[in-house]
């Protein structure tokens, strides 16, 4: 008989997105995300970080002071980064999973790389100019928005486990 107790494809590709973001090197904010197409293959993943080149010790992590002291300008968001992964990869109809209620700045990059749908865990934004400028463009672009609801918890241990 079967397993009956394992993980729903949103479930995965959220953990994807969350292990993704494990990577980020932000002392306060990590967000991941997971570009998966309509056949549940992962096409990209990506992580909040600087741009390629710029050192994660030459440039600031703050968040507080002149704007160009704090991270704002230089960090680059988990799902613009998991859409300049793709590298060229066709996006049209992918969904993208991400920790995060995306940005209007990420909403732009995502309407016009074609993805149709954002499943998100967290809009802690909710109701801020940002965000209800990003709310607007993605419901004007018809792209599906859903927040995921679970109860699971997932553990990684790299000891083997039960393989």
């Amino acid at each position: 008989m079967k397993r009956t107790e394992y993980i729903s494809w949103d479930e995965y590709f959220m953990g994807v997105a969350l292990l993704a973001a494990n990577r980020s090197k932000d002392p306060n904010t990590r967000v991941g995300a997971c570009i998966v197409d309509g056949g549940n293959v992962i096409l990209s993943t990506g992580y909040n970080g600087f741009p390629l080149g710029c050192s994660d010790d030459e440039y600031p992590w703050d968040r507080e002071g002149k704007a160009e002291d704090t991270k704002y300008p230089y960090v680059v968001h988990a799902e613009l980064n998991a859409i300049l992964n793709a590298r060229g990869k066709n996006l049209a109809g992918a969904k993208l999973y991400v920790a995060l209620f995306p940005c209007n700045e990420c909403a732009k990059a995502i309407i016009q790389s074609g993805i149709r749908e954002i499943v998100y865990l967290s809009d802690k934004y909710d109701g801020t100019p940002m965000n209800i400028a990003s709310k607007r463009m993605l419901n004007s672009a018809g792209i599906t928005l859903r927040r995921l609801v679970t109860d699971k918890t997932i553990t990684l241990s790299f000891d083997g486990g039960k393989i």
